[in-house]
């Protein structure tokens, strides 16, 4: 159902020109929806460019699928035209809400891990899937607090909220570790539980630390850590369609470019050692114990 793509981007208008004069080798694009649900303007014929050379995938920010308010018919009408236009490899957006009553938080904000949440989320994702005519892909968010009426980790939740409502998953290697810090879990753990079936593409991106706390600025490139929790998670999943994140004080597009090369080097490099010792072995290489710092 869903491709293995490559190593790609996130398209950014500063590497518009770049892009348009230099048909760079990237494999392919991740577009933020919100930038391009609009009727005309150049964003859209830049996109629509692109969209005839490379794969596309249409990842959004604002569907607030955790959220009490109702669905907004407006906005997934707007998504299922973009998709019609671009025919996107997939869909997704995040796990979490943005706001309530109207209002908008501007943020990913984390939800109560209980099981009327779940039923809540399990819901609305099945209703937007019916809308769009295909599953979507759900991302875990970075968070900087909890609920104390969680009954479930993280994992968790995510794991259930795929089962039952058919939805897949966009797992964020860089989120996972930056809630680990902030939450003091074991980010190991977390990819250890998340189900190989279900496990569609990979972001990556950069972090700031802050001390007591990371935040997830997306402003850098990715930390050593980051790669070293990357390189677990392919040896437990193989290859994944892996995207390269970076939303301000973005770089030259050869830099992005560089950073998706470096995963593809990493992911093949691990794939081809752990095939190895699972024809040697007969199972799956275990996950180590410890990233370092």
């Amino acid at each position: 159902m869903f491709p293995f793509l490559g190593y790609g981007v996130g398209l950014r208008t500063r590497h518009y020109t770049t892009i348009l004069r230099e048909w760079p080798p990237v494999d392919w694009f991740e577009i933020l929806s919100e930038n391009y649900m609009v009727a005309g303007g150049r964003p859209l014929w830049v996109l629509d460019q692109i969209a005839e050379r490379y794969p596309v995938v249409i990842h959004g920010v604002s569907l607030s699928i955790g959220t009490t308010d109702p669905l907004r018919r407006d906005y997934l009408s707007a998504l299922k035209k973009l998709a019609q236009r671009v025919r996107p490899r997939w869909i997704s957006d995040h796990l979490c809400w943005t706001g309530v009553g109207g209002h908008n938080a501007h943020d990913l904000l984390p939800l109560p891990y209980t099981e009327e949440t779940l039923r809540h989320v399990v819901g609305r994702v099945k209703e937007v899937q019916d809308f769009l005519g295909r599953p979507i892909l759900l991302e875990n968010v970075s968070s900087y607090m909890s609920f104390t009426d969680s009954r479930m980790t993280e994992w968790e939740f995510l794991t259930a909220v795929v089962r039952e409502s058919g939805c897949y998953i966009l797992l964020d290697i860089n989120n996972i570790y930056v809630s680990s810090v902030n939450h003091s879990f074991d980010p190991l753990e977390y990819i250890e539980a998340i189900p190989v079936d279900r496990l569609v593409q990979f972001h990556l991106a950069g972090h700031s630390d802050h001390g007591k706390y990371l935040l997830d600025t997306h402003d850098h490139s990715v930390k050593p850590v980051v790669w070293r929790l990357y390189e677990k998670a392919v040896e437990r999943f193989g290859r994944i369609s892996t995207l390269i994140e970076w939303d301000d004080r973005i770089p030259p597009f050869q830099r992005l470019f560089s950073i998706a090369q470096k995963a593809k080097r990493l992911a093949d490099k691990v794939y081809e050692r752990t095939t190895a010792q699972q024809l040697a072995r007969g199972t799956a290489a275990p996950l180590a114990a410890d990233l370092g710092a």
